[in-house]
């Protein structure tokens, strides 16, 4: 099989295949509400815009030395796209919405694909699923910002990326990185010698033994400087509680109605603490009745999020995603829930303290190292990995500001922008919010051994939102 035809995927993409479950898939959902958009604008934009981007023509395939990306040979778009004519009522949408995020998506074809309702009530509705190794939030967001002008009668400007194959330039780059990563932390004694450095003969396969290698050596020496030096990832692991049950691999979302954005800068101004604490503040308040857990023991409840963090601009310029190209650039950080609070602005002071800490840590950036070795080390030594991280917390909360303006796609006002995180390991509860043209949205997956009604849930986040001043 020829270069153009296949190659080996970067670390950081193929760690969320290395780490899915049956039970867990790590495909994002996003869905969009879209004013009068019509099968027929939409397979035009699918085929002229979406496809620019090469990598959607692709599909993961696992064989020596790791995970190739490998074209389609019978790639067709209209493989991608199902519409439903049904007139979806609100209700009924969430149902439906619920179904297909529990559909897995076939192994045999890219893994992405669109749904398209446009006859749902109140404008139609597009959705999407993807595996989290094409792209993250961030990623997507990048694309459909590219792909939809703020107004109706313009086009897309710039779009599209090649699929290109530049393993052995990143791998050295990302080894120099997070050595320097270690070594500003005082942590490295050296006890782990570097085998990357051996030299090895070129090509795709070699190279991939080279970084699997050098990505292994800088996960041992990062487990050890996690596990000596990290005061963040050494903390206890989350309290057992109706959120840690095991999972049923069956899960329901739903979303709130918009919150104007204004409420949320109103709240962060007269308290002197960020959109991102309030937002976190009002998950630390819904998660508290159902844990399962009171009096004295809720005062001694541990209870963590995991929150993604944008690390682009942490990184060097050879480790940086070019300009449209897709991928995975963030670390996880784990936020404590203070659970345990007993007023609303408690807990959203708890929560500013917290997250000023983390913010001036390493923590991201090493997360996303160790994230990046989980396909490179051998599959025993996988789980304790994944361990590290996924044990620690309840709950996964990431944050995805949309455009301030309102977007358009084919020409076709995007009224409401809405996601679905997955949930690594034994989590079983995801919470996004997401910004767009100045309100704010909560979406909830849950799986149903955690938490049998998602809209409550989200009802709780809202109610604590109307307890502060501002």
């Amino acid at each position: 099989m020829s270069h153009e035809q296949s190659h080996l995927l970067l670390p950081s993409d193929s760690a969320w295949l290395a780490l899915e479950r049956p039970d867990n898939p790590m495909t994002i959902t996003v869905m969009l509400r879209v004013e009068g958009l019509t099968a027929e604008r939409f397979r035009e934009f699918l085929r002229v815009y979406w496809m620019a981007w090469e990598r959607f023509r692709y599909l993961p395939v696992k064989r020596a030395p790791g995970w190739w990306w490998q074209a389609d040979p019978t790639f067709d778009v209209r493989h991608h796209l199902d519409v439903v004519i049904d007139r979806f009522s609100p209700d009924a949408l969430g149902e439906w919405v619920s179904a297909r995020l529990n559909q897995p998506l076939p192994l045999y074809r890219p893994l992405w694909k669109f749904w398209l309702a446009p006859n749902a009530e109140g404008g139609a509705a597009l959705l999407l699923r993807i595996h989290h190794c094409y792209a993250d939030g961030l990623s997507l967001l990048g694309i459909f910002d590219r792909l939809c002008p703020p107004s109706p009668r313009q086009h897309p400007a710039i779009y599209g990326a090649p699929q290109e194959a530049d393993l052995a330039r990143w791998t050295a780059a990302a080894k120099a990185w997070f050595e320097q990563q270690i070594s500003s932390a005082g942590s490295d004694t050296g006890a782990v010698p570097d085998r990357a450095d051996a030299p090895a003969p070129q090509g795709d396969g070699n190279q991939w033994q080279q970084a699997s290698r050098a990505l292994a050596s800088l996960g041992e020496r990062g487990l050890k400087l996690v596990h000596e030096c990290s005061e963040f990832l050494v903390e206890p692991e989350d309290t057992d509680s109706d959120l840690r049950r095991p999972l049923l691999g069956r899960r329901h979302c739903r979303w709130s109605q918009p919150v104007p954005l204004a409420r949320f800068r109103a709240i962060a101004r007269a308290t002197n603490v960020t959109i991102n604490d309030v937002l976190l503040s009002c998950v630390a308040a819904a998660v508290r009745t159902r844990l399962g857990i009171d009096g004295e023991d809720l005062e001694e409840a541990i209870l963590h999020a995991a929150v993604p963090v944008d690390i682009r601009g942490r990184l060097p310029g050879e480790l940086r995603p070019r300009e449209g190209e897709l991928g995975n650039y963030f670390g996880t950080v784990f936020v404590p829930l203070p659970v345990d609070g007993e007023s609303p602005l408690e807990r959203l002071y708890r929560i500013k303290h917290e997250t000023r800490r983390l913010k001036k840590s390493w923590q991201p950036g090493i997360a996303w190292g160790l994230a990046a070795t989980a396909t490179a080390i051998p599959e025993p030594w996988r789980e304790p990995l994944a361990n590290v991280f996924y044990r620690k917390a309840s709950a996964v909360v990431s944050n995805v500001p949309g455009t301030p303006e309102a977007r358009y796609l084919g020409g076709c006002r995007i009224t409401e922008q809405m996601f679905w995180v997955p949930q690594a390991g034994d989590i079983g509860l995801g919470i996004s919010i997401v910004s767009y043209a100045g309100q704010v949205q909560f979406g909830v997956v849950a799986d149903e051994a955690v938490m049998a009604d998602p809209e409550a849930f989200l009802n709780d986040c809202l109610q604590e939102l109307a307890q502060f001043p501002g």
